[in-house]
């Protein structure tokens, strides 16, 4: 699967592009990530990239033509064997939908995803009218750009990827996956007894139908103490 990453920033990639999964997925051919450098389509002496807003307001946005320009000669790389023309084009900013598991099942299933990083206040709304991204937020917050949010929905589609895990099975068990939409159940290992906490015996017993079962009713009673929502409950109250 390909990954492109629009930025301004992309020097931030490189440690992360360089340590466990997903360095694994890469040296291993399952994943190209590519970055790609907005100011390199800028134009004039400074290579502006950005300008205050018309009608006034604080910082600075995005302007449409660097980006838009780089948006579309991305596109028109020749990908890889095996990977999917001009892909999915996704703008990170807060006013997106929300990033989930079902989103990431449905992303780690196109081939090839552009990733565009917005920063200072936003992007000129012509950037969104002439390139029609998919608009994806991580959260309800801001961050100082787009760069960590690229790399959240990276590290969730990555590991939906056939071959990066080292047991697929543990993708479809983890909490909000398609094997299971609730909370994932509590889990245990060595030592038995840690300061006066024993590991629940039924985990001991060997017996594998008592052991699912009281999984099963962990992850109904934890997401339910704190996602009831899940459950078609109420959603939990931030305090």
């Amino acid at each position: 699967m390909r990954f492109d990453v629009l930025t301004l920033f992309p020097e931030i990639f490189s440690g992360y592009m360089g340590q466990s999964l997903l360095k694994l997925a890469i040296d291993r051919g399952l994943v190209d990530l590519q970055l790609h450098n907005i100011r390199d389509w800028a134009t004039g002496k400074h290579n502006q990239v950005d300008d205050r807003p018309f009608g006034g307001g604080p910082g600075m946005l995005l302007m449409a033509p660097p980006v838009v320009e780089c948006v579309e000669a991305v596109q028109q790389t020749t990908p890889r064997e095996g990977q999917q023309g001009a892909g999915r084009l996704l703008m990170l900013t807060p006013q997106g939908r929300r990033f989930d598991q079902r989103l990431a099942e449905d992303l780690s299933q196109s081939g090839r995803l552009l990733l565009l990083c917005g920063r200072y206040e936003g992007f000129d709304q012509r950037i969104v009218d002439l390139l029609n991204p998919e608009e994806i937020s991580v959260g309800d917050f801001v961050l100082n750009g787009g760069e960590v949010a690229a790399m959240v929905i990276i590290d969730a589609v990555v590991r939906l990827i056939p071959g990066v895990l080292g047991d697929e099975h543990s993708s479809v068990e983890d909490s909000f996956s398609r094997g299971n939409r609730m909370l994932e159940h509590a889990q245990y290992t060595r030592p038995r007894e840690y300061r006066g906490l024993e590991v629940p015996e039924v985990l001991l017993s060997g017996n594998h139908p008592e052991i699912a079962a009281w999984r099963e009713q962990n992850r109904i009673e934890k997401t339910s103490q704190r996602r009831a929502d899940l459950l078609g409950g109420s959603p939990p109250i931030a305090e």
